[in-house]
């Protein structure tokens, strides 16, 4: 079982959103179309796993993070982690974190990851702390604002925890 884990290319975008529409995902094509132009201009890397010759997943390196307490430390993110269900378990995701901790660690001593709180969100949630990271001690944000006690929220993907971890 051969992985390779490629920048992502324009010849890539179609493949990919038919494998997650396959799985019954709806991530639209212009979505890694724009993933394409961040690779180009430098503000992510976007890192394709395929298993021999055929997509199985995909991660992106945020150089620059949307989340203010590690764009404030320049903290780079890795951000929309996605493995195709019928590639888990085979060590793809394993695969495209190592290689997006050791090109995050050229340039910082961490990384910064986060999840969401749901159930579909489980594998993830262990892969992280298996592989060393810790919540950022900030607490739950929903889009990005830091929860208080007694708020009320809808549970969405936007319900999420962020962690971070020294390479």
């Amino acid at each position: 079982m051969k992985v390779d884990i490629v920048p992502i290319e324009i010849e890539d975008c179609d493949k990919i959103h038919l494998a997650f529409k396959s799985q019954g995902w709806d991530k639209p094509k212009s979505l890694y179309e724009r993933y394409c132009e961040f690779q180009s201009n430098g503000t992510r890397n976007v890192l394709v796993a395929k298993l021999n010759g055929e997509f199985a997943g995909y991660l992106n390196i945020n150089w620059v993070s949307d989340y203010l307490p590690f764009k404030n430390k320049s903290i780079p993110e890795i951000v929309d982690f996605n493995v195709l269900k019928k590639f888990q378990r085979y060590g793809i995701g394993t695969q495209l974190m190592d290689e997006a901790e050791a090109r995050i660690g050229r340039v910082s001593k961490f990384a910064g990851i986060g999840f969401g709180l749901v159930q579909d969100y489980g594998a993830a949630q262990i892969l992280y702390v298996k592989r060393g990271y810790v919540p950022d001690g900030r607490g739950i944000l929903d889009e990005g604002k830091v929860l208080k006690y007694g708020e009320k929220v809808v549970v969405t993907d936007n319900l999420v925890l962020m962690l971070v971890k020294e390479l």
